[in-house]
């Protein structure tokens, strides 16, 4: 027997009925993105690697350890699985000078892929929504990024989550207060770790992030960038404040809160939680009007978010309903392959009018070469008895029974009968016009 082959660590299979639960979170992401004018983008899972070391930040994380970079076989070419999203859509923004008719409201799903130890809520290859909004320099953009992300959670019945904010300021600003942080942590290098003192001199802005508890009370006591921020820094973020106040958003500004990439300026937001444990943080972002020069394009202003859908779906399972996988509207019960033509004709025909039917099929072992009347390569009575087959319609979930037996047959007819409301309750319908009682079997009706 060949060697059992399973997935790669830290990257799940999604099966059904977990599935679901997906197809349910992705319509409530693209019925609400289309209520806030946001268009679809997708971009290529892989990219080249110097988009990454560019865009994100050769000192970050991610670029530093996490990245999964090889070389093309081909070519020699260095290509990165995507571990975020922001750099591809300003890529292909730049590419094909997506802002040269003005601003433009994107988001995106997709896998991302990151080299980190597997651990709750956190995997190797996890899934991503961004929202990304490029060519808007204003304050109110960002508010509404903010208000998007807030009204999604409320739409999934999402509560007791925190909005976190804080300004990085412009990059002067920045260059200040960094020259103070490292006077200030350099003053006290014996009390910084191994990760802080590799921070020191090429991201030490990073260092205020640490989650070490040793070095909690110095990191309190470290300059704040708020004091280095100039009077339109101070305007921008007073501005976001003001309007997630006029829309009933509470928030709290985190002097702390840096985020881990390298191109952020002036707003920067998480929205957190403390029911996942350690792995809190549901979506963060934040302004990055500097990435397009950074990736060879012309200055324009950007901001955007990124939220982790794994995340969201597990605390969608501690705080609300467990999404179920849909139940059919009915299932087609077939006495024998005699039938099939019959009762497959009527499944397509109610299908087409938009109607879900799951059709019974022979179990495994019981397809055979047969000859006479009955449907080649079925013997007509491998369908399986009638009561396995209401078995299996009743663990289905459909509402209904289709019955295609042979009284229902000779007459050109079909018996309805209720599985769930009024189980038991059944009537004939014609073969001859199924769309005239197909309404009758649709779950909405």
């Amino acid at each position: 027997m060949a060697e059992k082959l399973i997935a790669v660590k830290g990257m799940n299979d999604i099966l059904p009925p977990d599935s679901a639960r997906w197809e349910w979170l992705e319509d409530k992401v693209r019925t609400l993105m289309a209520s806030y004018a946001y268009r679809n983008i997708r971009t290529p899972i892989v990219e080249q690697t110097s988009l990454f070391v560019r865009g994100t930040g050769e000192t970050t994380d991610i670029v530093e350890k996490e990245m999964y970079s090889f070389e093309d076989k081909l070519n020699g070419e260095a290509l990165t699985l995507r571990p975020e999203n922001t750099p591809g859509v300003v890529r292909a923004a730049i590419e094909h000078n997506l802002t040269y008719d003005g601003g433009k409201r994107l988001y995106y799903m997709g896998p991302m892929f990151r080299h980190e130890r597997p651990q709750r809520g956190r995997y190797r290859q996890f899934y991503q929504l961004g929202a990304e909004v490029l060519g808007f320099p204003g304050p109110e953009v960002d508010a509404e990024l903010m208000l998007l992300a807030h009204q999604l959670f409320a739409d999934l019945g999402l509560h007791n989550i925190r909005v976190e904010l804080n300004s990085l300021g412009i990059p002067a600003e920045r260059q200040a207060h960094r020259a103070a942080l490292v006077a200030y942590f350099g003053a006290n290098a014996g009390l910084l770790d191994q990760d802080a003192q590799r921070r020191l001199q090429t991201n030490p802005l990073r260092i205020l992030d640490t989650k070490n508890p040793a070095m909690q009370d110095l990191v309190l006591a470290a300059p704040q960038l708020l004091h280095y921020l100039g009077d339109g820094s101070r305007r921008h973020l007073e501005t976001v404040q003001r309007l997630l106040d006029a829309c009933g958003v509470a928030w709290t500004v985190n002097h702390r809160l840096v985020r881990g990439l390298d191109y952020y300026s002036h707003t920067v937001f998480e929205f957190t939680t403390s029911e996942l444990g350690a792995q809190g943080t549901l979506c963060g972002g934040g302004r990055y009007d500097g990435l397009f020069e950074v990736l060879g394009g012309r200055p324009t202003p950007a901001v955007g978010w990124g939220m982790g859908l794994e995340r969201v779906l597990e605390l969608v399972a501690q705080q609300g309903e467990i999404r179920a996988a849909p139940g059919v509207d009915a299932y087609a019960i077939i006495h024998s392959a005699d039938a099939l033509p019959a009762a497959l004709k009527t499944l397509q025909a109610l299908r087409a009018v938009g109607v879900s039917v799951q059709m019974h099929a022979a179990p495994a072992g019981a397809t055979a070469g047969v000859t006479g009347g009955a449907t080649p390569g079925v013997a007509a009575d491998s369908m399986g008895s009638m009561k396995s087959q209401f078995k299996k319609a009743d663990a289905s979930g459909a509402r209904f029974a289709l019955i295609f037996g042979h009284d229902e047959l000779a007459a050109d007819e079909v018996t309805v009968k209720s599985l769930r409301d009024g189980a038991g309750a059944q009537e004939r319908q014609p073969l001859a016009d199924p769309a005239a009682w197909a309404r009758k079997l649709q779950s909405s009706a």
